[in-house]
Formats: structure tokens, sequence, C-alpha cells
């Protein structure tokens, strides 16, 4: 796939997304970017802002299998993986597969399972797989993951563990439309919904293609240097108990390079670096609870990037 190609196929995307999302370019870029990535993407926000329209917008723009899962506490593991089911006829058991078995998961308020349930998502998330009664089955590819959660209703949740928010590359708040968007989009739900009207505009196969084309996005040594330096920095802070680990080092550079290809560049700059710190350290830098914690956290990371050199090389090949 050339270049213009692929400038032009997610140009495509994009648009296509944003015949439901109005407004809302960062964070269709955020969204797209994880997806290229190969990693998974929280979304932190009260109900009714368009958190599972994007998701089923996505899906339906790449023509992927999409399922979604009501997350509540008597929820069971086996109800999201799947479970082995006597089949009286054939006098053996069947495996019966779970929702996870899909290309775009949405697991809708996922703080309200409990650590339990919760953490029947951790294998899937990170290795693509799910073991079952000793049986390891792997899942469709390409796997994504958009779980949400309500940051103001907390009666009856579950805070999601630290392994967990881990697994998480981006973690990120749709946030309230403006005047001109609120009357954009009432005027485009006048006459019914416009994703049901959404067609494919692309194939999995091609988003399999952009996946493999993140790993050729040239990331200068300077650069590579440049991240390290904020993942240890965050390890020194001293109001920091505990920094960023090499998988959050790891998301980072990824996410960096799917940021450039979605902004059409062969290489990756500071400014993609610093544009994804905050959505991809944020919400590991230890259990700073709620939106107070998310600010908190946001202000220490604008600290360490403050107080740590900027590259300022030429970082083209």
């Amino acid at each position: 796939m050339k270049k213009i190609e692929v400038s032009s196929l997610i140009g495509e995307i994009k648009s296509n997304i944003q015949k439901v999302i109005v407004g809302k370019e960062q964070q269709i870029d955020l969204v797209l970017t994880a997806f290229l990535a190969g990693g998974h993407i929280l979304l932190e926000d009260t109900p009714g802002t368009g958190k599972t329209m994007l998701a089923k917008a996505l899906a339906a723009s790449v023509d992927g299998q999409f399922k979604r899962v009501q997350f509540t506490p008597d929820l069971l593991p086996s109800d999201v993986t799947g479970i082995n089911i006597y089949n009286q006829k054939n006098q053996e058991f069947e495996f019966v597969s779970g929702p996870v078995f899909t290309n775009i998961l949405l697991a809708d308020e996922i703080n309200r399972a409990t650590p339990r349930t919760q953490s029947c998502l951790l294998e899937a998330m990170a290795e693509r797989q799910v073991t079952t009664d000793g049986v390891t089955r792997p899942l469709q590819q390409p796997f994504f993951m958009i779980a949400t959660e309500n940051p103001i209703e907390t009666t009856g949740t579950f805070p999601l563990p630290e392994a967990q928010l881990d697994r998480f590359d981006l973690k990120i708040s749709m946030g309230f439309p403006s005047t001109e968007e609120a009357l954009d989009i009432m005027n485009r739900h006048l006459t019914g919904n416009p994703a049901a009207t959404l067609v494919p505009v692309c194939s999995l196969a091609d988003i399999q293609n952009l996946q493999e084309q993140v790993s050729d996005i040239y990331l200068h040594k300077d650069l590579k240097k440049y991240i390290v330096d904020l993942v240890q920095a965050t390890g020194c802070h001293e109001q920091i108990s505990l920094g960023i680990n090499p998988r959050g080092m790891l998301s980072l550079t990824r996410l960096s390079q799917a940021y450039a290809l979605i902004q059409n560049r062969t290489y990756v700059t500071p400014e993609d670096i610093r544009y994804l710190v905050k959505p991809c350290f944020s919400h590991r830098l230890l259990s700073f609870g709620g939106a107070q914690g998310q600010a908190f956290a946001s202000s220490l990371l604008d600290d360490i990037m403050s107080t740590i050199p900027v590259p300022t090389e030429n970082f083209e090949k």
C-alpha cells in the first residue's frame, strides 16, 4: 500500500465516522491511533456522550465484527470468554465462544463487573488469546477493545485493577459538544439514525496492512532516548510512588508511530510523543482515582515534560 493510498484510506475512515460523531476529531484520531497500534482504549465519560456510537461507527467503517458486553456485578468470566457445554447427542463437551471472539469489543461500564470478571480480559488484551479449561484459543485478528466507564456514578462499581489499567494504551474522554456541534447532532437525527446508513470504506485486511506499516515509521535515536528519559523521570518524581513500566514505554513508542502514520508522515516528531504522553501515562500513575486524580496526574506529567529537554534534530530518515 503506497503512502498516498494510506493517507486516502485513513481519511475515508475518519470521514465515515464523522458522519455519526460530530466534531471530536482529536478523539477519533486517538481511537484510530490505538487501533492501528494494536492496543486498546478506555473511554471515561458520562453517559450519552457518544462512546458506544463511536465504537459502532468504527466497526461499521472497517467491515469488522462488533460485539457489546454490558458489564454488571453478576456477570461471570464465562459470559465474556465462553464456556464448554456438554452435548448429550455427541456425548462430548463443545465450546460455545463468548463475545470476546470478535474484532471490536465494546466493554460497556467495565468497572461495574467484579475483579474476577474483569481479570478474564487480561489474557485477551495482552496476548490476543483466551484459555478455558486448559485449552488456549486465539482471538480474531485484528482484535480491539473499547472499554467505557462512568466517572460520576460510583455506587455498585469496582475500581479497575492496576494490571488491567496498564493494558489500556490510551485513556480519553469524549466531552460535551459545543453549541454548533449540538445543533448539528440535532439536525442529523431529525430524519433518522445516521449510524444506520454507514457502509464499510475498507476491509479488515486493509486495517491489518496499516497495522503492519506502523512498524515502518521511523523513530530517530534521539526520540527513543527522549521516551526513555520521560519514563525514567516518572520513577524518580517525588510525588509518584510507582512510575511507568516497560509496557507503558513500549506503548508510547508504538502509539507515536501509529499517530505519525495517521498524520501522513513516515517519521515520528517530538510533538507526537508529547501529545500522547498524557493519555498514555496518566491512568498508569498509580491510582489517582476520579477526575481530580486525573488532573493531578496530568499536572505531574506537565512538570516532567517541562524539565526534560526536547530533541531538535532533523527527525526524517
